[in-house]
């Protein structure tokens, strides 16, 4: 047997039929994990490069089965560095390609199949997604790998682009743009500020960041701060005793804490209360909280994302809004922008739509006319609007497919 894949204690020697899968994506390692145990290899998982680092130095591994993208180091330094640990290690891409360089395991042919295999289980309707950052990928990946966790209200979807990245929907350079800023502040834990008009998807674009973070496998809680009653607000961020105040028949956790180790996603920070925003600053500056009624305070460990389709930093000016709490929260500002800002996008959301849209159903498609109808509206209410007009245009349409230009129609639906 090749001394290099020697089964034996030592964390120096690779242990045989041992590989290690590092991706962010859980259901992709689950796929893997399921077709290489069949196979009788031992699997053993990573989230990020240095996790994968770790368990090699604990326990070398045969082979090491690496992602296009991964969220706290770039793929090729942690090629350079397992390198160095394992010379012998056979290091193979997720997206089928081989270094050429290193050593090659016996059983080759088993991990490719695996990867094949694993490929092949993703159902042809997964190709497209709500929104996700700018991942890397090389030419040529599957777009089904390239799908993004929570479908939701949002406005996004990911896309292979000619540059090897995947993108948000669409061709537009502030697409583009976008994606890149979420995927350079998704590993960190700064503060994000989601800028953007109603209907944008703000709420999407927090939840691809702490997709792509290291607490992704933590809660990401959300709170409307707009849809909160401003007496309840307090308590519903930080908690409250049992009998703080009338009602109060029970403690309670508050988001703050039930995101403990997560993502807080705060939209709607525009409405939040001037004097709620002093506490909401302390808790950003050292991470303590009060509950409501109680003496103590906890140290919790979150990170806060908040959103926003108000100027912010002109509300400040007029002190209507606390500009401490702004620079504390707008560490890395990001824009989503509005559709009519990127037209040329139209086209394949509506294709997106109309294919979620279809699910169970035969799928509509538009006409030409159609599409230009869509085109050269000025959407107010953004993609959300998009996805209702579409709606509309399918039921309007009835038993025909094709969605005509006079099933397009915008606000109120009157009688022909």
């Amino acid at each position: 047997m090749n001394e290099a894949y020697g089964a034996v204690g030592d964390p120096g020697v690779a242990s045989s039929r041992t590989v290690i899968l590092a991706s962010t994506d859980a259901a992709l390692r689950g796929r893997l994990r399921a077709s290489l145990t069949s196979l009788r290899w031992q699997v053993r998982e990573a989230s990020g490069g240095a996790e994968a680092i770790a368990l090699l130095e604990e326990k070398r591994a045969e082979a090491l089965m690496l992602d296009s993208w991964l969220p706290d180091l770039d793929v090729a330094e942690v090629v350079g560095q397992v390198r160095q640990m394992c010379p012998a290690i056979d290091l193979l891409r997720m997206d089928g390609a081989v270094e050429s360089e290193g050593g090659r395991s016996p059983r080759r042919n088993e991990l490719l199949h695996a990867l094949r295999e694993a490929q092949d289980a993703l159902p042809q309707n997964d190709t497209a997604i709500w929104a996700t950052a700018a991942v890397a990928v090389p030419r040529g990946t599957p777009p089904q790998r390239m799908m993004a966790s929570g479908i939701g209200a949002g406005t996004l979807a990911a896309r292979p682009a000619e540059t090897g990245l995947t993108e948000l929907v669409g061709r537009s350079s502030c697409m583009a743009a976008l994606g890149e800023m979420v995927r350079l502040v998704a590993p960190r834990s700064t503060s994000v500020l989601i800028e953007g008009e109603t209907g944008t998807g703000k709420e999407v674009v927090a939840k691809a960041i702490h997709r792509l973070s290291l607490r992704s496998a933590k809660p990401f809680a959300v709170l409307n701060c707009a849809a909160i009653p401003e007496a309840l607000l307090e308590a519903e961020l930080f908690g409250h005793t049992r009998g703080a105040f009338t009602g109060a028949v029970q403690a309670r956790t508050g988001r703050i804490e039930a995101a403990h180790g997560g993502t807080l996603f705060l939209d709607e920070i525009g409405e939040m209360p001037l004097a709620l925003q002093a506490k909401m600053l302390r808790f950003l500056e050292c991470g303590e909280l009060q509950r409501v009624g109680d003496n103590e305070t906890l140290r919790v460990d979150v990170r806060v994302i908040a959103a926003t389709h108000q100027p912010l930093e002109q509300k400040a000016k007029e002190k209507a809004f606390r500009l401490d709490l702004y620079h504390r929260l707008a560490v890395f500002p990001i824009e989503v922008p509005p559709l009519r800002e990127r037209r040329e996008d139209i086209e394949e959301l509506a294709d997106y739509f109309l294919e979620r849209m279809g699910q169970g159903a035969p799928r509509k498609r538009l006409t030409v006319e159609g599409v230009a109808k869509l085109v050269l509206y000025d959407w107010p209410g953004n993609v959300r609007e998009l996805m209702h007009v579409l709606e509309r245009g399918v039921i309007l349409a009835q038993d025909r497919q094709v969605i005509e230009a006079a099933d397009i129609r915008f606000g109120r639906v009157t009688g022909a």
